[in-house]
């Protein structure tokens, strides 16, 4: 008679801790998920350039002008954040429109076909108190590459209409031949006029988003 109840009863304990520890779980999972924060780029404070060697003796510098990013943080900690951008190819301003033009087209970009770049973080490495480092998938010309980026972070702070911002400064180096972008003349005194390596420099304005 015994035997019955006390099988039931410990059925019923083992059920009640099952679920008390699945239920647990919920309200942990249901916390961190609270704390996640939305941080979208502010363009208006944002700049995304280049920089690539002109004929070995200088520098051809450039810009993006229509690009959007988001971030996703653990409330204000950065760390491990997940951080995804998107630039429109077309964009692009040297401040010649000859040469924008002809980056736009096939023998670079080819932006008709290749419309955007994108990036997707895989880590937010903090370094220190100040310094990251950036890894992730770079999408460009159809080709996608792991990168490394460098942040400097520059703090958080609240404009006078009650935005909490967060600044950064992002650097790093590609080699364009790795996305297929293989153009290039060789200049009748050697060297060619184009560089393959292109430093990349971006400082970053985020917005806490309010929704």
């Amino acid at each position: 008679m015994f035997k019955p109840i006390f099988a039931a009863l410990i059925l019923n304990y083992k059920k009640m801790k099952k679920t008390g520890i699945t239920l647990l779980a919920l309200i942990l999972s249901a916390g961190l998920w609270a704390q996640t924060t939305k941080w979208q780029f502010d363009n208006a404070h944002t700049s995304i350039e280049f920089a690539i060697d002109h004929m070995v003796i200088s520098e051809v510098t450039g810009k993006f002008s229509d690009f959007n990013g988001t971030v996703m943080s653990n409330g204000d900690a950065f760390e491990k954040a997940m951080i995804d951008f998107n630039i429109a190819v077309a964009s692009i301003n040297t401040e010649n429109t000859d040469r924008d033009d002809h980056l736009r087209g096939p023998d670079f970009f080819d932006a008709e076909k290749y419309p955007d770049i994108t990036f997707k973080s895989t880590d937010f490495k903090k370094l220190s108190d100040k310094k990251y480092l950036l890894t992730g998938d770079l999408s460009m010309h159809g080709v996608t590459k792991k990168v490394d980026l460098e942040v400097s972070f520059g703090g958080i702070m609240t404009d006078p209409w009650g935005n909490t911002k967060a600044g950064f400064k992002l650097t790093g180096k590609i080699n364009r031949k790795d996305f297929g972008l293989t153009w290039n003349k060789t200049l009748e005194a050697g060297g060619l006029l184009v560089g393959e390596e292109v430093s990349i420099t971006a400082r970053v304005q985020l917005v806490k988003s309010k929704e």
